[in-house]
């Protein structure tokens, strides 16, 4: 006999005065896409209060010039997450801005091929100028000429990005202020980006090498020290992986939030539940952790909002 049956409490529109509010009420409500959005609340709530949580933050998909820059940059600030797992793109779209460029939305009116004429890459729909590529590129070179020869072909990718942010003068930089709080950004999809590529063309000109195996010795080091470890993972593939994977050198993650649009039925990383990460020893037995299916640049600020 099923007993002790919690009611599904109905949104009540007079109590909602704040973003705090309508979470609250999210969780209240208890199912569907409410409960899972209420859930992560409280995960993300105890994951930020919690001073012995090492807590990552996993970015795939276009999340930086989709509008959380910001965001991610004051969570950094602020000490609530304390390291980065992010693609390439994402890295690079944050420089972009941090060199002087720029991120526009496309006109409904425009299809690719003027885009592509009048000198525009189209993400969904957004856009960058290659005007402001070409700045982040004379950046990077500019960046790379000014580094010790030694550093060349010793430095971790990690290294290397805080390397970089030490060099950027944009405070509102994620890389930037990453450097100057010594979050750790890890990206073991770095060369399949812009920068890997002029990562690569400096490199046939001069003797240049990442040691991404010395990252992984890096985040080893981090995480074996943890007394409790916690992930925000927006999107899915390489980085929550890497994110995940990390932790399996002390039985899995505490707590995690996942927020994605990907599907379980095709056996996808990206796509599975959390609770498939208990049996790989990547999400611990008795860990708090929910997915939330939806659009992370809509839901990822509505959890980190509250704390910022």
């Amino acid at each position: 006999m099923v007993t002790n049956l919690d009611k599904v409490n109905h949104i009540d529109p007079a109590q909602i005065n704040s973003i705090s509010d309508y979470l609250k009420s999210m969780e209240k409500v208890g199912v569907l896409g409410a409960g899972r959005l209420g859930r992560a609340t409280e995960i993300t709530k105890r994951m930020f209060a919690d001073k012995d949580c090492y807590t990552f933050l996993s970015m795939s998909g276009p999340m930086i010039p989709g509008g959380l820059r910001n965001v991610v940059r004051l969570l950094v600030e602020k000490g609530l997450v304390q390291a980065i797992v992010t693609s390439g793109a994402n890295i690079v779209h944050d420089l972009v801005e941090a060199y002087g460029g720029s991120h526009f939305r496309v006109p409904s009116s425009k299809d690719d091929a003027e885009l592509r004429e009048a000198g525009m890459g189209r993400i969904a729909d957004i856009f960058v100028h290659e005007k402001d590529f070409e700045l982040f590129e004379k950046g990077i070179y500019k960046f790379l000429d000014g580094l010790p020869e030694e550093k060349l072909t010793t430095l971790a990718p990690s290294e290397f990005l805080k390397e970089l942010g030490n060099s950027i003068g944009d405070t509102d930089s994620i890389v930037k202020q990453a450097a100057i709080h010594d979050v750790p950004i890890f990206s073991p999809g770095l060369m399949d980006s812009m920068l890997g590529f002029h990562l690569y063309t400096y490199s046939t000109t001069k003797n240049l090498s990442l040691d991404f195996v010395k990252d992984l010795r890096i985040l080893g080091n981090i995480v074996t020290k943890q007394k409790r470890t916690g992930a925000i993972m927006l999107g899915g593939g390489l980085t929550k992986h890497f994110t995940m994977g990390s932790t399996i050198l002390r039985g899995g993650l505490d707590m995690a939030v996942q927020i994605t649009l990907d599907r379980p039925e095709g056996g996808s990383l990206g796509g599975a539940p959390l609770v498939e990460g208990v049996s790989w020893q990547k999400v611990q037995t008795e860990a708090n952790f929910e997915t939330v299916i939806g659009d992370a640049t809509i839901l990822f600020p509505l959890l980190a909002l509250p704390h910022l």
